[in-house]
This record gives structure tokens, sequence and C-alpha cells, in this order.
């Protein structure tokens, strides 16, 4: 049996449900998106139809193209007389004014109690939001199609989580495992360049397309460590300003590649403009952009260890981006740091990454408690929760553990 995302469970369940909500799914390339749009085709039965169109071609980049299909299928309704039809739209975001159209059509559905009902998926999470937010408020649900965690990639391919540390969690990608360069040439030219191309410098205004890619390989180099713009500026060609670096670090962000998270200060206004820490989306990016193996990397210690915290932050980056209610940061006050602050509803939790012997520091797990009081921290390693079993929780089953 081919093995099934809880997310797709979801949108099944969702799209069975009487019509009320536009359903969205989100989420960077390669991570099933599309492959759940077109499993809801199966749903169609006696008295239903289902079409799926796609917008990720150049040619289809007006909102007319979008009129025309919704208008087609209400005909096709007409003539098999079917009751209850799900359009999916994938891809939508590329389309100019795509959201004025589909508030449209589908306020019109809604007026003349047409049951169409609408999914939308696409690559741009940024983009998706700007228009959704634009004219459709009140009408979508989201649905985030993050990379795969630890537990799915165990379950579908039988990865083990030492592979996953380096592999990542992209299905297309699993075959490659024992063919390291094809893997990397994957990453690259089916993950990597087509992100870059068709879902930022071709959706968006960029100035300095080269810097963006400067800016992509520093922050995969980098790992997890915290650099500041300023200290960019100097190893970028043409760099420009920080609000440059800024503002394309949010774009490497939004389209499910690289993050530069905030210092948590427990003070919404100073997390803003804070020097940021790098932050890997799937590791299978940053290891691709390495010259060395898996092998050579998990006999350096050093090396292993960083690998291992942008695993972990990597996994929280999917728990975060799929609720509306956290954030994700890091903390440091001079000699003390925590790897990673969730803040989840009103409730803040630290965590601390160590692969090798050490524990948490107890002048660092002071200074943290006293500077925010009822505030949790946890370690993750061979002296805390392990690494194979945090992989595996999600963000209630770790917040609800307390």
């Amino acid at each position: 049996m081919k093995y099934q995302r809880p997310l797709l469970k979801k949108l099944l369940k969702r799209v069975r449900e009487p019509r009320k909500f536009i359903q969205v799914i989100a989420g960077p390339r390669q991570v099933g998106k599309t492959t759940a749009a077109l499993a809801l085709l199966d749903i169609a039965g006696p008295g239903f139809l289902a079409e799926y169109h796609s917008a990720d071609d150049t040619a289809h980049r007006d909102a007319v193209w979008i009129d025309q299909i919704w208008e087609s299928l209400r005909i096709r309704m007409n003539f098999e007389r079917k009751k209850n039809a799900v359009l999916i739209f994938d891809e939508l975001q590329k389309i100019t004014d795509w959201s004025a159209s589909v508030k449209k059509n589908w306020d019109r559905d809604t007026r003349e109690n047409r049951k169409i009902k609408l999914v939308l998926s696409g690559s741009s999470r940024l983009l998706l939001i700007d228009g959704l937010s634009e004219s459709l408020t009140g009408r979508f649900e989201m649905n985030y199609a993050g990379h795969w965690s630890l537990a799915e990639m165990q379950g579908a391919f039988g990865v083990t989580p030492d592979q996953y540390k380096w592999f990542g969690g992209y299905p297309g990608a699993a075959a490659f495992i024992g063919d390291e360069p094809r893997f990397k040439d994957y990453i690259r030219n089916s993950i990597i360049e087509p992100t870059m191309t068709r879902d930022i410098l071709l959706t968006t205004k960029i100035d300095k397309p080269a810097l963006l890619r400067q800016l992509f390989e520093i922050g995969a180099g980098y790992g997890a460590q915290i650099v500041s713009y300023n200290k960019m500026l100097g190893h970028l060609q043409d760099a420009g300003n920080t609000t440059t670096l800024a503002k394309y670090m949010k774009l490497l962000d939004q389209a499910g590649l690289l993050s530069g998270l905030n210092k948590y200060s427990g003070r919404r206004v100073e997390t803003r403009g804070t020097i940021p820490k790098f932050l890997i989306h799937n590791t299978a990016l940053m290891s691709a952009m390495r010259k060395n193996t898996f092998e050579e990397a998990a006999a350096n210690r050093a090396e292993w260890g960083s690998i291992e915290e942008c695993s972990v932050g990597a996994h929280l980056v999917g728990q975060v981006n799929a609720r509306s209610n956290a954030s994700l940061f890091y903390w440091r006050d001079k000699t003390a740091e925590i790897d990673f602050i969730i803040v989840y509803g009103n409730q803040v939790l630290g965590i601390e990454v160590k692969s090798g012997d050490d524990g948490l520091s107890k002048k660092t797990s002071e200074i943290f408690s006293a500077r925010f009081p009822g505030a949790k921290l946890i370690l993750v390693g061979r002296h805390g929760v392990p690494y194979e079993v945090f992989m595996k929780a999600d963000l209630d089953d770790i917040f609800g553990s307390f």
C-alpha cells in the first residue's frame, strides 16, 4: 500500500464535509502537495465531479484562465446532472490577480448554492497568503505541507535517524541515498534551482538575483550559526545594504529554503532587527551544497553535532509553520545561549541540542530561568530526550508533557 501523509487524510475529511471553506495547501517544493491534490480526484463518485488544473506554466498568466475553467465546470455539472464537484488549482499564485478571480467565482457559487468545493495549492506560502489576505479573508482554511519528518521517512522508505540528519526529508530523493552524487544533483537541480527561478525570481521583483543565490549558499554553509547582516556584507559581492539582505532572507524563508531566526527577548518589539541565526529548512539543502560525503561528515564530531542541531531546527520550522500561534527563535545573553526557543500560545520552551557527552550548562540554565520565569528548558541528545524520540514528536506532544 502506498504511504499516505497525515495531511492527505485531513484534506479528504475536509473535502467530504459540506461546502464552507476554500482548502489551501501551502508548502515548499517536492513534499507532496500535488500528490495530495491529485489524490482528491479519487473521491469522485456518483453525482460527483473532480478536476485538477496547474498554473505552473508561464503561459497561464491571466485570471481569465481561471474564469474559463470555473465556468466550464459549471456547464459540465449541468450537462452531466452532477450536484457536487471539487475544483483543484495548483500553483495559482503565479497568475496575476488570481485572488480577485477566485473571490468572484467562489462568491457567485455561494449565492447560487452551487456545491463546487475549491482546493488551492502553491509553493510560495508568502504569495498565497498575500492573495488570500487581500480578497479571501474568512473564506479559507490553511493546510501546511511541510518537509517530511523522520517518522514519515522511516515509515515510507526505512530511512535511519543518521541518514535523516544528512539526507533530510524529501521523498523524491530517498531513492538516491545510496548514490550521493546523484542525490546532490537532484536536490540542486530539482529543488533549489526551481525554487529560486520559478517560485521567487519569476514571481517577485528582485534587483540583485545573484545576491539572493549567494545569501542562500552562505546560509547553507554556515548551518545553525548566528551571523550579523553587517558581517554578511563582507562576504557578498554587490551586497547592497542590510535591508536588502533581510528582505531576501524573508523570501528564502517563505519559499521553504532558509530562515534567519530572531533572538528571543520576551518582548516582541525587541526581536526585530536582531542578529539572525541561519537555519536551513531541510538538511538535504545543506548537504547538497557540501563537498564531503555522509560518511565523512558522520566521522567529524564537530560537524555532525552541527548537522544534528540543524536537523532538529528544521523539524521545529515545520512544526511552527503548521500552526498560526507558534513562533521560533534563538536566545543568547553574552556567553549563555539556547539553540531554539518556541513560543506556542502563551507557553515558552527552550531547546538545547547536544549530540555528544555534554549536558545542559548549569550556568546557562540558571540565567535562562531567571530571565524568563515560567519558561521550560529541555535537552535533546544523549543525556536528555533522545534525538529519535524528539524528532517523532509534534508540538502538542512536547508541550503536553509538561
